[in-house]
């Protein structure tokens, strides 16, 4: 059985919530979920610091195979968007419905950034 267009964006709006949520505890409690902004998108969730640096998170409840590279893309363009230190990707993974056992996606350059506290 597909997916209609608003079960999809209500499992996204779950998927976003619970992570959210799950940050928000464990991370910083201003850390949550961001009011979609149309073209001048800057990812699903906001309040996130590192080295006292934004860090776009996008966040995809997707369940079929992983699409890295458009994600990723996606990410970029959030990130510059909010002129943050760096983007990742945080998608859900099949079966599993704890929040922090879903998957983390980066490149290279933003794990770098999130290390040292600076872009390269």
């Amino acid at each position: 059985m597909t997916r209609s267009r608003a079960s999809a964006k209500a499992a996204g709006s779950r998927f976003e919530r619970s992570v959210a949520d799950y940050l928000a505890e464990v991370v910083d409690d201003r850390i949550d979920r961001r009011v979609k902004t149309g073209a001048a998108d800057k990812g699903d969730i906001g309040g996130l610091r590192v080295h006292g640096q934004r860090v776009v998170l996008e966040l995809k409840e997707y369940g079929g195979q992983v699409k890295a590279g458009p994600w990723l893309t996606e990410a970029e363009t959030e990130r510059v968007n909010d002129g943050a230190l760096a983007g990742a990707v945080v998608a859900k993974r099949r079966g599993r419905g704890d929040p922090a056992d879903q998957l983390v996606l980066m490149t290279v350059r933003d794990f770098t950034a999130l290390i040292t506290g600076e872009r390269a």
